[in-house]
């Protein structure tokens, strides 16, 4: 069995009675996970995006158990309380994107293990939608999918665009790709960017709680992604871009004031997912989980219909 991890209960906003573990990937990285038992509907696979961890997603756990669905969720190799692979522990960084796929396998295996009710749903955010689109193709056993923002394509300036993938891509090749983005830092988003016009959220009282949970815990910060990250993120979406949709029910809610991934790219995908649905949401920013009270439920509502209709 694998052994029991810390969990900072004091800042999650969680229900009680959550089970923490750390796990073993196949190729030796050492994650985290955290699942709560509550649901009897099903469990759903929370798949979070980059720099997050898995105390953020503490208020969805509650929203998903007040619906009738356990919850489980991880952090990625690379961030939250997982293994991190540079000296810099701040910087994002991933040697293949395709790794990301084995973190997922130990955490299903885990999922399992436990005995975690069936069936099994997805919820990803970000850079998790792009893991998750990624494990959808690849098999992985759920019946339905809600994304949030998923990060199928980078939002990058087109003009730059090209100065993007040449920049990383030279860097990887030099041995610089542990060297951080260019316009990024150590410093993470929340603790750096005030409220006013930040990217995230409309919701001051969820941003609030953002800054409470890194101020008070900070080996959870990440920051910046590394050249490395950045090259193969943008090889990835390219490549998911000509990938089939899965043949499952999806949903996707995306914030009309979009800023952080590409919303081309995302409607490109749903026009062509066939039982998919996209489903844009005025005023809202990236993260629609942590938005105004109005729009998580919203999301909670539709995510958990959705589900509830598989069975």
């Amino acid at each position: 069995m694998s052994a029991d991890a810390p969990f900072y209960a004091d800042v999650a906003e969680a229900p009680a009675g959550q089970t923490c573990r750390w796990l073993a990937t196949a190729d030796g990285v050492r994650i985290r996970a955290a699942f709560w038992r509550q649901g009897e509907r099903g469990t759903v696979l929370l798949f979070p995006g980059r720099t997050e961890y898995a105390e953020k997603y503490g208020p969805a756990a509650g929203e998903l158990a007040a619906r009738g669905f356990a919850m489980a969720t991880l952090d990625w190799r690379g961030q939250g309380l997982a293994d991190r692979p540079l000296p810099d522990r701040a910087t994002g960084h991933v040697r293949h994107f395709g790794d990301y796929q084995k973190d997922v396998a130990a955490f299903l295996g885990l999922v399992r293990a436990e005995g975690l009710p069936q069936p099994f749903h997805l919820i990803a955010h970000s850079m998790g939608g792009q893991i998750g689109l990624r494990a959808l193709l690849d098999g992985l056993p759920v019946r339905a999918a809600a994304f949030s923002a998923p990060m199928w394509g980078l939002h990058i300036n087109p003009a730059l665009r090209p100065l993007a993938w040449l920049t990383s891509g030279l860097a990887a090749l030099a041995g610089k790709g542990s060297l951080y983005a260019p316009g990024t830092s150590a410093a993470t988003y929340v603790s750096e960017a005030p409220f006013a016009d930040n990217v995230l959220t409309r919701d001051p009282a969820m941003y609030a709680f953002m800054q409470r949970q890194i101020a008070a815990h900070p080996d959870l910060i990440l920051g910046g992604p590394s050249m490395q990250w950045l090259n193969e993120a943008l090889r990835d979406c390219l490549a998911l871009s000509f990938s089939p949709s899965p043949r499952l029910p999806g949903l996707t809610m995306l914030g009309a004031l979009e800023r952080v991934v590409d919303p081309r790219r995302i409607r490109a995908r749903m026009e062509r997912w066939p039982g998919g649905e996209l489903d844009i949401v005025a005023g809202a920013e990236h993260e629609v989980m942590m938005e105004r009270p109005e729009v998580r439920r919203r999301f909670y509502d539709r995510a958990c219909a959705l589900f509830a209709a598989q069975g």
